[in-house]
């Protein structure tokens, strides 16, 4: 079961400018920057309420996020949605009908399990799926 909006994903070209321009309008700097090199993208989340807001800056040709911005342009790329047992809402979104871009959870940023599901089955929104690490 999905429990809580965790956050939305916004792609950037320019992560420096982007994170500065949302410390302003949001009047308070991110709480944590990280690198994910697994996905080739450089992050930087900031609390907003209950939820959380995600910068996403791909660092190589081969990411997700530099291919998104080559067709798309800066802004939503997904929303993210916290669960308590990450494979059983796999499992159930499978028997639902949707496809998940990956077959397993995977470590993502700020220290998530997470897996993806397809936008072609969501509505055309890439949904994240967010487990919190117990270690």
């Amino acid at each position: 079961m999905l429990t809580n909006l965790e956050h939305l994903g916004l792609a950037v070209r320019d992560l420096a400018a982007a994170t500065d321009l949302y410390t302003r309008l949001l009047g308070q700097p991110p709480y944590k920057t990280e690198h994910v090199a697994s996905e080739a993208v450089d992050t930087v989340f900031f609390r907003v309420g209950g939820a959380k807001l995600e910068l996403l800056a791909g660092t190589s040709p081969e990411s997700a996020i530099t291919k998104f911005l080559e067709k798309k342009s800066e802004g939503m790329h997904h929303v993210a949605f916290e669960v308590v047992d990450i494979e059983a809402e796999m499992a159930r979104l499978r028997a639902e009908g949707f496809t998940l871009l990956n077959e397993t959870p995977k470590r993502g940023a700020d220290n998530k399990l997470v897996c993806f599901v397809h936008p072609k089955s969501a509505g055309g929104v890439l949904v994240e799926l967010c487990q919190e690490i117990k270690e």
